[in-house]
């Protein structure tokens, strides 16, 4: 982890938007924490109201690790200076991008969300950004990868804190771009906020995380504004979007009407980029997409629209054509997508964490394809790691 310089608490404090600074006093802040159990000296300890508990209840606790300050919704009867604001969880992020220097105006990022195809399309524009010597990073549910080292994920977006700590990793560790996935858990808790998105993917939606949205509309709705809202620099970043769902024509409309740069792909005849003399066999794909002749090694007709949505969203990079093609092709396959299992047994296994009827169908729908009916496949409860 590396070091930063202390921030004055006046400097955060106007940053996260405060109203006003309770038992004020001239406060160096030397890091940022929401978890009281990971406060360390000189931090400034954020209290989020949260389904199973409130940081609120936790901010003596934080003072006596050695918290200097807190940021609250309630003033709290504790001698500490404290930064109270309407909105803790908007307000911890436009802090952290504060308080990290603001790294996303450095790092290049691109994000991938949808319910499905997530994890495989980041996979692939991390091999494309390789392949193109933009030093890229890579942030979503099965790793990161930060320099080119591996690292376990607990959730597919991190709570805003740790992203914009990780993003700061990045670039001291010479990444110059990223690509992650980018939750409807992570926009509807404004994880995501303070994060300048370059390029962002809209794969598909279907029925997930109803359990957090509570209706269909709801949760369309969390992606949606990763499109339509404004960042903190108040630009809105181009898209590439699946007409072939439903939800992402809806959604291609709607970014035209606000005058936004997208390119759509997909299996829709209409998709600028599509599927043009596709061929799929048991062993081999090919097709051109946007003039480019690729040869995906991923398999089913589903990791098509997944390569189409990394070919759209390196079109609006400007990436050259021959890193696009090099990335897409360096990629054999993702852990636990459609992963091939074979131990010289006579017929065929699959691993793929399926997590909605849809993907499950799909995934059913390409195996008995691709292996004459002779498929045997192995399901895990995956998706993303993201919980409220």
């Amino acid at each position: 982890m590396s070091e930063h310089t202390a921030i004055a608490l006046e400097t955060l404090a106007s940053a996260a938007g405060a109203s006003e600074i309770r038992n004020p006093a001239p406060v160096a802040v030397t890091d940022l924490a929401y978890d009281a159990t990971r406060v360390t000296p000189g931090a400034l300890f954020v209290c989020v109201p949260g389904q199973r508990a409130d940081g609120h209840e936790f901010a003596a606790s934080a003072l006596e690790r050695g918290a200097v300050a807190l940021l609250v919704e309630r003033v709290l009867a504790l001698p500490a200076p404290q930064l109270v604001v309407p909105d803790a969880r908007l307000a911890m992020a436009l802090a952290a991008d504060a308080f990290f220097r603001r790294p996303t105006r450095e790092l290049e990022v691109v994000g991938v969300t949808g319910t499905n195809g997530k994890t495989t399309t980041a996979f692939l524009l991390y091999s494309i950004l390789a392949a193109a010597g933009r030093r890229p990073g890579l942030l979503g549910t099965v790793e990161m990868r930060i320099g080119g080292e591996r690292r376990a994920v607990t959730r597919t977006t991190p709570e805003a804190i740790d992203l914009q700590r990780i993003f700061r990793e990045l670039l001291d560790a010479g990444d110059q771009s990223c690509a992650m996935e980018a939750s409807s858990h992570g926009s509807e808790l404004k994880r995501l906020v303070g994060t300048r998105f370059r390029t962002l993917v809209f794969t598909n939606l279907s029925q997930d995380h109803l359990d957090l949205h509570g209706t269909m509309e709801a949760y369309y709705d969390a992606k949606r504004r990763l499109f339509t809202e404004p960042d903190v620099d108040g630009r809105r970043p181009s898209a590439a979007v699946n007409v072939g769902d439903p939800c992402g024509r809806r959604l291609a409309d709607e970014l035209r009407g606000l005058g936004g740069q997208i390119l759509t792909f997909g299996l829709a005849e209409d998709a600028d980029v599509g599927a043009e003399e596709l061929e799929l066999t048991p062993s081999t794909t090919s097709f051109r997409a946007a003039g480019l002749a690729v040869r995906p090694r991923l398999r089913g007709r589903f990791n098509v629209e997944n390569v189409l949505g990394a070919v759209a969203a390196s079109r609006l990079l400007g990436i050259p054509d021959d890193a696009i093609v090099r990335g897409i092709e360096h990629v054999s396959g993702v852990p636990g997508r459609f992963e091939p299992v074979d131990e010289g047994q006579p017929f065929a296994v699959l691993v793929d964490y399926a997590h909605t009827p849809e993907a499950l169908e799909n995934v059913l729908v390409e195996a008995r394809r691709l292996a004459s009916g002779r498929v045997v496949c192995v399901f895990g409860c995956g998706g993303d790691r993201d919980r409220a």
